[in-house]
């Protein structure tokens, strides 16, 4: 497999890890590019008990077919760049959906 640390996901033996930007309160859900090293994820839930955090994880999960309890925030839930980590997904499946 090539090398993809320039790539602001990564596979993993158990699945695939996403570097994210959030930005929460936006018109619609999805993702918009690239900002620095991450990928941008506007969410039209507010960042408030969780809510961006529920919409993120459900959002992923609906994107690669995988269950919500696959999508984890491994770093930064109240941060607006995160860690996730998607359970059982792979890159090729992710590229695929961004299209």
């Amino acid at each position: 497999m090539p090398d993809r640390t320039d790539q602001p996901w990564q596979e993993q033996a158990d699945g695939l890890v996403l570097r994210v930007v959030v930005q929460p309160r936006a018109s619609r859900t999805h993702f918009c590019g690239l900002q620095g090293d991450e990928l941008k994820l506007r969410l039209t839930a507010p960042p408030v008990d969780g809510a961006a955090n529920a919409c993120c994880q459900e959002f992923l999960a609906k994107l690669l077919r995988v269950p919500k309890s696959a999508v984890r925030i491994e770093s930064g839930e109240t941060s607006r760049h995160n860690c996730i980590r998607v359970l059982g997904a792979t890159a090729a499946q992710f590229e695929q959906a961004l299209g």
